[in-house]
């Protein structure tokens, strides 16, 4: 099960991707965080230093090893180097599976009190003012097209503040997307931006109300949410901690805001994954790229690369 925490920068979505990545990894369950916001800050939230999130391995800048393990032996893609970041996956194409070993886990994942994490990685010099931040969050979209995950595993994705999320194809690979929103004019307004860009492609929103104090809080953003609006996460001690560098077990969390976190795991598990039609919207937005900027950069039609007859689903294919 995949799920995106988005919003508006600071509206806390950094702070809930952690606490329920943390949170799953305390009740026993296997899960994947990854750091796909330019501003790389999902380690510290799961209580690494600054130090030490800095030295982790970045999916970014291994972008060609990535593209070429998962190529395999898919006879569509003839080289890593006509990969884009949209190349969904056909046959001889390398699958994951989140419970079995992979090189790309091996080397890009890190362990974080129980959580296995991966990061895209931050601008590098040589990308200032040439190179936009797709180039690393590319990598994620190619990892989630070609990941066997199922249910009872786990995928949280911290993804880049604002309307930003849907400058890719990257906003259709999960099986829920949680807005998180403030009790404010500007995080409702960025909640009608999303829903607006996500009407047309099935991709599930739910609002979860960040920093809601009382009754009046709540009122506001159910005004604008509507149904939407899941559940609202108070004022708590333990983020306050969170945010001064302390790691305090997930345990001490409050009540009240551990019910938010067993509301948000809810509608997730109550989701059913349709294989088939999250496979023709990777296709979709693998032509798009190809017409309006790959094949012209690449010197082929990268359309060609798809496979039809091709559909990742753990039901259908094997590994072996």
């Amino acid at each position: 099960m995949r799920i995106a925490f988005v919003g508006k920068g600071g509206s806390g979505k950094t702070t809930l991707s952690a606490l329920f990545a943390q949170w799953l990894s305390a009740e026993g369950v296997p899960v994947l965080a990854i750091d796909a916001d330019i501003n790389q800050h999902l380690g510290v939230a799961l209580g690494l230093d600054e130090r030490e999130a800095g030295s982790l391995p970045a999916m970014g800048a291994a972008l060609p090893f990535i593209k070429d393990h998962l190529r395999g032996t898919n006879p569509r893609i003839r080289s890593a180097a006509v990969m884009t970041k949209t190349t969904p996956p056909g046959r001889g194409s390398r699958l994951l599976r989140l419970s079995e070993p992979d090189p790309i886990f091996e080397r890009l994942a890190r362990e974080v009190g129980g959580v296995r994490l991966m990061v895209t990685g931050p601008f590098e010099e040589e990308d200032l003012g040439v190179a936009c931040y797709h180039s690393k969050t590319g990598a994620v979209e190619l990892l989630l097209n070609h990941l066997l995950d199922e249910p009872g595993e786990y995928v949280v994705v911290d993804m880049t503040a604002g309307a930003d999320s849907f400058a890719s194809g990257l906003f259709t690979r999960f099986d829920l997307t949680v807005l998180v929103a403030e009790p404010t004019v500007r995080a409702v307004s960025v909640h009608r931006q999303y829903r607006s860009y996500a009407a047309d492609f099935d991709v599930p929103i739910v609002v979860v109300g960040n920093k809601v104090e009382d009754a009046i809080d709540e009122a506001f953003l159910r005004e604008s949410a509507g149904d939407e609006l899941l559940a609202c996460f108070g004022r708590s001690a333990h983020v306050r901690a969170m945010e001064k560098g302390g790691t305090p077990p997930i345990d001490e969390l409050e009540e009240s805001n551990r019910l938010v976190l067993r509301t948000i795991r809810a509608a997730l598990d109550s989701r059913e994954r349709d294989w088939r039609r999250s496979h023709e919207l990777a296709v979709e937005f693998h032509r798009r790229n190809a017409a309006a900027w790959a094949n012209a950069v690449i010197g082929e039609d990268v359309a060609a690369q798809v496979d039809p007859d091709f559909t990742p689903d753990p039901r259908l294919v094997s590994l072996s």
